[in-house]
Parts: structure tokens; sequence; C-alpha cells
């Protein structure tokens, strides 16, 4: 028989345990993301994407849990990362990159993935068409074709006399590759002749930009990708060394340094990224959720990068920038 006091003992050791045990039941029915990642941290993407999911009521550690694999740079990590989320069986996976995401796609072929960025979605082999994406992935989409010659008209008005135009990517993204023959045929078209500098990150930048000023290159345009984001203040500082102007395709690069920007705002993806995974949470398919494009573009200048470059941009160019860093 157990005395009243030990009775109540007992009654007391389980209400204080009630709190616990909620918590650890809502733990364990919270909707389970991994986000898989080439970069080596967290920056303002992530941010942004988490400011998505709070505004449509999920905040990380209370009706959420997000599992995290960072790749430290080295994109051959990846694919070890997305079997580890496998194994840890999220409910979705969200990608930044091209690597990232087919990294998740070899390793299911049912986990919903959202990519909260990638390059041409299609082209890459992510999805089989942006209206009718199929299979398990969807998500953001931010190459466009027309982008590659925008972007070199407009650095050819912000440098007068442009003729020869370095482009820098990851020599370990085969994405990128297409993404600099777009360039190059746009650049013929404009009378620029484009010269390769395909780079490992982050030793290679600086050499590469050494050897630009050697090829007697007049500016360098950055072939976007995890690594180009995530080094990009390595890249700005080395551009500056060098005396380079150079052309990003957007402005979340400028915090680096860079010269110019011309693209989507990436860091507004993100965070509408966030949509995706509500939707798929609540019931919707990937295949069914049609891969966006960006429909707006951003032209951003850095004023302090081009007064100490010695470079005076043409009014009528500061006029129709969309934004001006002073």
């Amino acid at each position: 028989m157990i005395n009243r006091r030990t009775f109540i003992g007992n009654m007391a050791a389980c209400l204080l345990s009630l709190p616990r045990a909620v918590a650890a039941q809502q733990a364990r029915s919270a909707p389970r993301l991994g986000y898989l990642t080439e970069r080596p941290g967290a920056t303002d993407f992530e941010e942004a994407f988490l400011q998505g999911m709070r505004e449509l009521g999920y905040v990380d550690g209370k009706n959420l849990v997000i599992e995290y694999r960072w790749a430290g740079g080295d994109a051959g990590r990846l694919p070890a990362l997305a079997a580890e989320l496998v194994a840890a069986k999220v409910d979705i996976i969200v990608t930044s990159g091209v690597p990232a995401a087919k990294a998740a796609m070899s390793a299911t072929e049912t986990i919903p993935i959202v990519m909260a960025s990638s390059g041409d979605a299609v082209a890459d082999g992510l999805v089989a068409s942006f209206t009718r994406p199929g299979g398990n992935v969807t998500g953001l989409s931010q190459f466009t074709r027309e982008l590659s010659r925008k972007r070199l008209e407009v650095f050819k008005e912000a440098i007068p006399g442009l003729k020869r135009v370095g482009a820098v990517f990851n020599a370990k993204n085969p994405s990128t590759m297409p993404q600099f023959n777009e360039t190059a045929i746009a650049g013929n078209t404009l009378g620029l002749t484009l010269v390769p500098f395909d780079i490992h990150f982050p030793e290679g930048i600086e050499p590469a930009f050494a050897e630009a000023v050697r090829q007697k290159v007049q500016g360098v345009v950055i072939i976007s990708d995890s690594a180009t984001i995530a080094h990009r203040t390595q890249l700005g500082s080395a551009a500056l060394k060098a005396q380079l102007p150079t052309m990003f395709a957007n402005k979340a690069y400028l915090q680096g340094g860079g010269l110019m920007s011309y693209g989507p705002d990436i860091v507004a993806a993100f965070r509408h990224a966030a949509s995706y995974v509500d939707k798929i949470l609540k019931g919707a398919k990937p295949a069914n959720l049609p891969v966006e494009q960006p429909t707006q573009f951003e032209l951003v200048i850095n004023l302090k990068t081009a007064k100490a470059l010695g470079i005076t941009f043409p009014q009528s160019l500061l006029l129709r920038a969309d934004e001006v860093v002073q």
C-alpha cells in the first residue's frame, strides 16, 4: 500500500515531468527539414529562408526541426551529407546550388526536394520542365539566358572601350560551363572577347586575377554558384587588388566589394523558397509545383568600389540603377 506522502510525491514528479514529455512529443511530431549546401556555414540567404518560414508560422526549435549539412566549400562531400539527411528521415530536403540538388536527387527519389537556388534547372537535368517538373524536385531557378547578354551590355556601357572580359567560374561545378558558353556567345554579338578562368576555390582566386591582368583583361564577370557566393569577399578583394572592375550576378555579391551587379534578388528567392516547403508540408506534390524563374532584375552599382578603381559611371546608368551603394 502506498502511503499518502509517497502518493503525493509521485504525483508531483509526474506533473513536473509533463512539460518535458509534451515538449518531447512536440519535437517528435514537428516536421523535419534537411538543409544541404556547398557553403561552409550560414549566410543572409539562410536567414532569409528562416524569415520566410517564420512568416508562414514555422519556428525552428518549436514547431520545426532543421537538420543543417554544410559541405565546407567541398562539393565532394555533398553526396555523403545528402545520405545522412535521408538516413535521418527528414520530411523535405532544401538545397542551395546545383551540386547540392544533384546530390540530394542521387540520395532519394521519394523525399521532396526544394531548390532554394539553382542555375538553369532544366538544362542542368534537375527537372523535366519548369511548368511540370515531375519527380520529387521543385523550387526556384535563377538563371535565364537573356541575363548573360544584358550583364555584358551594362558592363560595356559602364567601362568605355571594354573589349576583353574575363569570366571567372567554379571549375568543380559542371553547371557553370553552360553559363560561360552563353556568356561567351552573348559577348561575341557585342564585340567582346571572353577569356575563361575556371578556378578552384579559394586557392585559385588570387592567381586567376593576376593572370587576368597579364592577359590584359579589362573587366571580369563572375559566373554565379555556391562557391563564388561563399567567396564573394575574396573575389571582391582580389579584383580591387588587381584594379579590375567586376560584374556580378546579384547584389548579394557586392557585400564583398564588387563593382556592379545585374540579376534577380537571390535573398528574396531564399525567402520565397519557404512557400514551397509550406505547400509540400500541407500535401502538395513537388511534381505538380511549377519551378519559378525570376521576372524582375536589379541593377546595383557600388560607388565606393568605383571610386577605388577610378571609375566614373555615366549619369544615364546611375539614373537606371535600382540601388546605388555609397
